[in-house]
């Protein structure tokens, strides 16, 4: 299926009517089972979810896994993200950066995106203040873009630094659910915790210094939590 978009540089006069619909739902496209997360997001994205990684031709990018099954996010339930924090990509919603009329970075809006609704929609919240300024809404969509935009020089930067000091590794997991189906996770690759304990303490500083070394013990420790994963599918299953 193909997601139609009609992006338009975000106006304060011309989309002063528009709102954003709150909540979480396969409407929105928050059923799937990994998102894309940054450098900056492991602190808070480790406290719920595993987080992986895959090399592809854009260079090494970070995923937190949501689910067990490719359209299963364990932490969608009525409506709500049942976690302590929502990756920055997710919160971006119909928003994202893209050039502006001079060339500088604007905030561009998905006029066709489903979170999108005008002032009749009572449950939608408005974009912008009555009386001018981003209202709370567009704000955390702002900050979100922010943080995506920051971590993609940190995601090649990462790459890099990974890659110099070899603590990742190919991670092809397997992981039994209550039922005793087992769920194979292959093509992944993981920060192995012996090899961060094995590392020198000229790497350690080198990593350190690039403001690494915290997100790679972030992410080794994150695996642990495909527990987590394991006992939100048993208690959805039950």
């Amino acid at each position: 299926m193909t997601t139609m978009t009609r992006f338009a540089p975000l106006d304060n006069v011309a989309h002063a009517d528009l709102r954003l619909k709150p909540g979480h739902g396969q409407r929105f496209g928050d059923c799937v089972n990994q998102v894309p997360v940054f450098p900056s997001e492991f602190a808070a994205v480790q406290r719920d979810c595993p987080i992986l990684f895959h090399a592809g031709e854009g260079g090494l990018a970070a995923v937190a896994i949501l689910g067990l099954e490719r359209d299963s996010n364990l932490f969608v339930s009525d409506g709500r993200w049942d976690a302590r924090y929502v990756p920055a990509l997710t919160r971006t919603g119909p928003f994202r950066l893209g050039g502006g009329v001079d060339g500088d970075l604007a905030v561009l809006v998905d006029l066709d995106h489903p979170r999108i609704a005008d002032a009749e929609d009572a449950e939608a919240l408005p974009l912008f203040r009555e009386h001018g300024g981003h209202a709370p809404a567009l704000e955390s969509a702002i900050a979100a873009l922010r943080t995506v935009h920051a971590g993609l020089a940190q995601m090649a930067q990462m790459a890099e630094q990974f890659a110099e000091s070899g603590v990742i590794e190919p991670a092809n997991l397997t992981v039994t659910r209550a039922n005793g189906q087992q769920v194979r996770f292959d093509g992944y690759l993981a920060v192995a915790e012996d090899r961060l304990a094995a590392l020198s303490g000229e790497q350690l500083e080198r990593l350190n210094a690039a403001g690494l070394l915290g997100p790679a013990f972030q992410a080794a420790a994150s695996i642990a939590n495909f527990n987590t994963l394991l006992a939100r599918d048993a208690l959805r299953a039950a």
